[in-house]
This record gives structure tokens, C-alpha cells and sequence, in this order.
């Protein structure tokens, strides 16, 4: 499970051992000044792995309501059909504190409520259908929205600079088509060697990209809409660079 876990050292109490491992554990200070203008979020980690009947957490660090969690070792969850949506979901619980410490745990629970609640944070949904199985091997980047038998990631809420971003899972897929396609724009170059190379990408950075790209007005468009519109990008460079295989294949001269 994901905790936060402080030493209290007061005036009068005991010293304890576990106190002082805590400390030497965890450099508190430094994460929380690094990551305080960051959003709530996953900040690393907390990848989903699929199994026959069960689902994986790896280790990560979250942030939320502004305190940073970790889980230093895997976890895992049954699933089973149901032919619904299932969220995979970390589920914060309400703080304790005695004379030695302040506590915040979580669970890691799978919810038919799609809705995240304030104490909430979604890691992945899927739909899987009975006698079907649940995969995450995306044959494209369009797959990744896939409906049913899918782990769906475009619901999480990753952790950056002023806003919440999109999982590198889908910048990274996004980068390696547009590469493997090799689109005419120089812009769709550089945005996609900037995905690969800065892991999470500014919420911003994506919006602007999308914008200038297609043309269409600057907003703050959802997961499920940037997703979208990437896709529509990576169609419209296979197109572009269709076409300049048929103008490079027109502009050859036969001497006879």
C-alpha cells in the first residue's frame, strides 16, 4: 500500500530506533520542496501489469493533497469479467497521529464507480468481457481507447509542473509511430523526440502542440479529447508522408 509515515520529535519522548530509520529512509524535506508546485498526481511508478486473474502495481510515488506516498514494493489485485467498466484506484484513508507519529495509508482497491472522489486516484479502467482477455499490448496508439478487453490509461492523472498531465505510456506510443512513420512536419520531429527523452510531458506543451498542428483553438482539452487529437495527428503525418513518396516518385526523369 502506498503510506506517508513521519517521525514526531517532541520534547520529553523517547528516541526509537524506528524513528530514526524513518528519517534515514525517507529525505522528507528534499521531496517535499522538489515536488511542491507539482499537482496531484502519480509521479513515478505505480505502472500496471497484467496477469491470468490478477493485476500488478509496481512500486511508485504519488502526490495527494499535497503529501507525497510511497510504496517500495509490488502489488497485486484479482480481477474477473464482469462485462463493466472497473477502475483500478488507490483508495487514501484518513490521517492518525499519537505522541510518535503522523500516518496517511491507502489501499489499492478495484471500484465499479468510475467516478474518482476526493480521498481517490485512478491507475487504469478496463472492461473485460467473460471468456476474454485483458491485454495491454497496444497494437497502435489508436488501440490504447480501446473499449473492452483493454488496460485503459487515459484516465490518469500524472503528476507535473501547474497541471496534471497525460501517462508517459501514451507520449511514448504517440512518438515511437510518429518516428516510425517519419512525418513531413518539422514540428511533429520535435515533439516527438521531446516525449521520448523527457518521460512526462507538460500538460501545456501538449496543448500547444496540438493546437498549432490542427489549426483549432487553444483549450484545456481533456485526456480523453488530447488522445484524440494526437491520434488525428499521426493519421495526417501517414498521409503527408504518402504524399511525398508519390511527389518524390513523379520528379524522376527517364533519358531515352
Amino acid at each position: 500500500m502506498f503510506t506517508h509515515i513521519a517521525p514526531k520529535f517532541n520534547k520529553g519522548r523517547i528516541l526509537k530506533t524506528a524513528m530514526l530509520e524513518n528519517l534515514r529512509d525517507f529525505p522528507r524535506e528534499f521531496t517535499d520542496v522538489y515536488y511542491r508546485d507539482y499537482t496531484d498526481g502519480i509521479v513515478t511508478g505505480a505502472g500496471i501489469s497484467v496477469g491470468t486473474d490478477s493485476l500488478t502495481v509496481a512500486p511508485g510515488i504519488v502526490k495527494h493533497q499535497g503529501r507525497i506516498y510511497i510504496m517500495k514494493q509490488p502489488a497485486a489485485l484479482s480481477y474477473m469479467a464482469t462485462g463493466r467498466e472497473s477502475a483500478v484506484k488507490i483508495r487514501f484513508q484518513e490521517g492518525r497521529e499519537d505522541s510518535d507519529w503522523q500516518e496517511f495509508r491507502s489501499e489499492i482497491v478495484l471500484d465499479q464507480q468510475l467516478e474518482t472522489r476526493s480521498s481517490e486516484m485512478e491507475l487504469c479502467r478496463f472492461k473485460l468481457k467473460d471468456g476474454a482477455r485483458l491485454r495491454q499490448d497496444y497494437q497502435n496508439f489508436q488501440d490504447m481507447a480501446t473499449e473492452y478487453n483493454t488496460v485503459n490509461v487515459l484516465h490518469v492523472s500524472i503528476a507535473s509542473f501547474g497541471k496534471s498531465t497525460l501517462s508517459p505510456v501514451i507520449m511514448r506510443r504517440f512518438a515511437e509511430e510518429m518516428l516510425g512513420r517519419g512525418g513531413a512536419d518539422p514540428q511533429d520531429m520535435v515533439f516527438a523526440m521531446m516525449c521520448l527523452n523527457e518521460g512526462t510531458v507538460s500538460r501545456d506543451v501538449i496543448l500547444h502542440y496540438i493546437a498549432r498542428r490542427l489549426g483549432i483553438a487553444y483549450k484545456d482539452y481533456g485526456n480523453v479529447e488530447i488522445h484524440k487529437y494526437l491520434a488525428r495527428i499521426l493519421e495526417h503525418a501517414r498521409g503527408s508522408s504518402r504524399m511525398g513518396m508519390g511527389l518524390g516518385a513523379s520528379q524522376r526523369m527517364i533519358v531515352d
